[in-house]
């Protein structure tokens, strides 16, 4: 059975409520991630979390769990000097995730959770806010923050240390579900960028060539195994899960 939303039919849909479903809406951007990963790795991030956990819980008797169309279109000014940056405003992103859960809950689908793996302040802000705003209308929307105290401290060293933009900890993500999208001979020859993008933007840098990201990541990509991608996406979905049961509860 697929676990897509948008493969049902539309009675397949009404059936679906007469169950508990939760729905699991992928969020990511289309930017640029080094001379090796390719521009969609947060949108392959989130998806590759939402199978899993799909998959996970397809045997679970009384939650079923579908996956909405993803939302790979973010905010993107840090990544607007190089090529492939894709950005929509901060509004928008707010506006389309309060409008599309706005319109499954009118419909009897309230439980969704917001899947992001795109870090950029200003994103992220967008779709805290928009969790709120639902909230406030009565529409409790959950949100997986990775940047959470508590979730980043159980990611990878790579992650916690707060430069890995394209570096070991996505590469590592996008090896381990589509490897053939990785330039692995660039990869190799890539140096080690040290950048602490928190530390950056908190002194008010803006994008990544002014934070010294010069061709667009930092971290060690040249590290980046598959393996370390299985274990880190075990990780993720071991969270996403628990968000899926908050939605329940």
């Amino acid at each position: 059975m697929s676990h897509r939303f948008a493969d049902l039919t539309s009675p397949g849909a009404a059936a679906l409520r007469e169950r508990t479903p939760v729905l699991l809406l992928p969020v990511g951007a289309v930017e640029p991630h080094g001379p090796h990963a390719p521009l969609d790795t947060d949108p392959i991030i989130s998806a590759g979390m939402c199978l899993r956990a799909a998959d996970r819980l397809a045997d679970d008797p009384v939650i079923t769990v579908k996956i909405l169309p993803a939302l790979s279109y973010g905010v993107t000014e840090f990544g607007a000097g190089f090529a492939g940056a894709v950005g929509i405003s901060a509004a928008t992103l707010g506006s389309l995730v309060v409008e599309i859960c706005s319109s499954l809950a009118a419909q009897g689908f309230p439980r969704v959770v917001v899947v992001n793996n795109h870090f950029e302040p200003a994103h992220v802000s967008a779709l805290r806010a928009a969790v709120k705003t639902l909230a406030d209308n009565g529409i409790r929307t959950g949100y997986l923050d990775l940047l959470r105290r508590a979730a980043v401290a159980r990611l990878t060293e790579e992650f916690q240390s707060g430069s890995c933009h394209a570096g070991r900890y996505e590469t590592s993500l996008v090896l381990a579900d589509h490897p053939e999208l990785v330039d692995t001979g660039a990869m190799a020859r890539l140096p080690a960028v040290r950048v602490d993008l928190p530390a950056a933007m908190s002194a008010g840098k803006h994008g990544f060539t002014a934070m010294g990201m010069l061709d667009a990541y930092c971290g060690a990509p040249a590290e980046a195994t598959a393996e370390e991608g299985r274990q880190t996406f075990e990780s993720l979905t071991d969270m996403l899960v628990e968000a899926i049961h908050d939605q329940v509860r």
